[in-house]
């Protein structure tokens, strides 16, 4: 015959109220849980010092007001006393007198869950009858002898029993503490939570997995303890489960930037009821993004086989397409809807011209070349190009919340994406409407850029595909279908993400990057090795522009002589020189004689040469050709 919950609970009160000695429960904030009837009337309390919830507190102070303890001169400080000892949870047996006369035991112990509980005993008749006994201890004596003489015989034995006991007790104790060790190191967060959504058991990792969330979680209730947000996204799930069907499911936390993945099992008793629900979650994030960025590659990657091969002919097509196209515009006597139809024709040729760029730069991943930026000069700049793409009737705001900073960017990669993103928005809009660009920090470590419009937003499909190449929501397939895919690419590329959504009034495109503030490099003396004359001009000339002074060297044994000059702050060396010595022989050497100055080696070796990647393993290495920026982004990493 099954029981409900209710049924148990009332029968497990009624069986507490026919023990004879009285019981309390506290739980691990000292608030009762439980007690039974014999409780109540051993100690006269009031009927709300009776409910669960009621502080402990006010039970002590309840008794030592009405005289239980005997005098009590400070009841505040009594109570103190009584409350830190409660907070210890140890195990505790004491003896004493009422105030009525009445002799009790108290036995406190700890309980697994938190909390403890108590068991007061009335142990009146048993002082009545040992002084009773030590009145008649002479008529006792060799009647207790004999006694005395049996019980130890069973104290012998029972102490084998305990001592077994005690043996089981601790390597079961062991056992829970590798077990609570091994749920502790487990880099995801398992819990138990009752039928109501209440936690009762905590590995306390959950900040690992939902950030600024409390690791003590015991007794709270799901939302509590997971914010609403999450919560939101799991509740239909743990309903599920409580229905027995387990769950695996992910969802997202985007204030966090956050993937997570959680698993709900149904806590199914011998009844077949369900009076819990266990659950695993982590942190997938990284996983996450590993498996779209690898989409992403593989549709890229498709793409461009699906292309390269015939983009070659197409060009060379559209080349004589737009030369013929020329020549017929160069013809004085054409009749106009002729030369209208030269004019179409052409003006298609170029926008093949366009698409096929567009699909050349698929075929392979754009690097990134980090220079310092100062952030008003960039907006400046960009904000003209933006200006000229775009229609007037179009407003564009930018909001820098950064200031003056130098950052580190890659100028014009990050202006492909972020104009990409502006032309999208105006066509979006149909040319009329707002276009605001925010620059701002973000997530303690974050350079976000935020691009919104006020037009209709993006429909359901696009934001499952935006990223995609060739996706595209213009009409007829007018457009190429690579604009947001550049976008991603310059997140991905940058070890950033890029976020599309919906607002009020739009849509929005976030991208996320490290924020990377440049480091002024203090103006030095710069010892450059080059043996080509016109390389050498080259990087004299950045290395002057950047505000170094420079000395130069043709080759490794007579830059050996110069490294001796006082003030040098940094060398600057060509791999392959002329004369016996490399550029790696010659850093070699620095090394070699503790010479601690700074050295960059430059080379145009494809990156499989082999003397190439032994002077990368050991030395900072730029390869050619390269620009000022990026020698400029070199010269801070080697001078920390």
């Amino acid at each position: 015959m099954k029981r409900s919950r209710q049924d148990i609970s009332e029968m497990t009160q009624s069986g507490l109220n026919l023990i004879k000695q009285a019981i309390s429960i506290y739980d691990g904030d000292l608030r009762l849980v439980v007690c039974n009837q014999r409780f109540k009337d051993m100690f006269g309390l009031p009927q709300n010092l009776l409910e669960r919830g009621a502080d402990f507190a006010d039970t002590i102070r309840y008794l030592a007001t009405s005289g239980d303890y005997g005098v009590v001169d400070d009841v505040e400080e009594f109570v103190r006393e009584r409350v830190e000892q409660a907070r210890d949870f140890q195990p505790h047996y004491v003896e004493r007198v009422r105030d009525n006369g009445m002799h009790i035991s108290v036995e406190g112990s700890p309980l697994r869950q938190g909390g403890w509980v108590t068991v007061y005993t009335d142990i009146t008749e048993i002082h009545r009858q040992e002084d009773m006994l030590r009145g008649r201890s002479d008529e006792l004596t060799a009647k207790l002898i004999e006694r005395s003489q049996e019980l130890e015989h069973t104290n012998r034995a029972l102490q084998a029993s305990i001592t077994a006991l005690e043996e089981a007790k601790r390597e079961l104790t062991e056992s829970e503490a590798r077990t609570q060790m091994t749920a502790q190191m487990m880099p995801a967060h398992l819990a138990h939570v009752d039928i109501n959504g209440y936690y009762t058991y905590t590995n306390r990792k959950l900040g690992t997995v939902v950030p600024n969330r409390p690791d003590d979680i015991v007794g709270m209730h799901f939302e509590q303890a997971l914010g609403s947000e999450a919560y939101a996204h799991i509740l239909p799930y743990f309903n599920d489960a409580l229905n027995g069907v387990p769950s695996v499911f992910e969802f997202a936390l985007p204030a966090d930037n956050r993937k997570v993945r959680v698993a709900f099992t149904p806590d199914i008793n011998p009844d077949g009821e369900v009076d819990g629900v266990y659950l695993l979650s982590m942190d997938i994030t990284a996983e996450s993004q590993a498996r779209e960025a690898l989409t992403h590659a593989r549709r890229r990657e498709l793409a461009a086989q699906l292309t390269s091969g015939l983009a070659h002919d197409f060009a060379n097509l559209l080349t004589i397409i737009l030369g013929q196209q020329n020549k017929l515009e160069a013809m004085d006597s054409l009749p106009k809807n002729i030369s209208e139809i030269v004019e179409t024709t052409k003006s298609a040729a170029l926008r093949g011209g366009a698409l096929l760029e567009g699909l050349s730069n698929i075929s392979a991943r754009r690097n990134l070349r980090l220079g310092a930026v100062k952030l008003p000069d960039f907006i400046k700049s960009f904000s003209q190009l933006a200006h000229a793409a775009i229609p007037t009737d179009v407003t564009l705001e930018i909001v820098n919340l950064l200031g003056d900073k130098t950052i580190l960017l890659d100028q014009g990669f990050t202006q492909d994406a972020l104009l990409n993103l502006v032309l999208n928005a105006s066509e979006a809009m149909n040319g009329n409407g707002l276009i605001r660009v925010t620059i701002q920090y973000v997530h303690e470590n974050w350079l976000e850029f935020s691009v919104s419009d006020t037009g209709p937003g993006f429909s359901d499909d696009a934001l499952s595909n935006a990223f995609a190449p060739f996706y595209t929501t213009k009409k007829n397939n007018a457009g190429r279908g690579l604009g947001l895919s550049t976008v991603f690419d310059y997140a991905k590329v940058s070890d950033g993400h890029a976020r599309i959504g919906n607002h009020d009034q739009g849509g929005f495109v976030k991208i996320q990057i490290p924020y990377r503030e440049a480091e002024i490099v203090p103006d030095g003396l710069v010892l450059l090795v080059e043996d080509t004359d016109e390389i050498r001009q080259t990087v004299r000339g950045y290395l002057r522009e950047m505000g170094h002074s420079v000395i130069e060297a043709k080759s490794g044994e007579e830059a050996m002589g110069l490294l001796k000059i006082p003030n040098l702050t940094h060398v600057v060396t060509d791999l392959m020189l002329a004369g016996d010595m490399t550029g790696f022989d010659l850093a070699q050497h620095m090394r070699d004689s503790d010479q601690d100055t700074p050295v960059l080696i430059v080379t145009g070796l494809p990156q499989s040469d082999k003397i190439r990647q032994k002077a990368r393993a050991t030395f900072p290495l730029l390869g050619k050709p390269f620009s000022q920026e990026e020698l400029q982004h070199m010269f801070q990493s080697i001078s920390k």
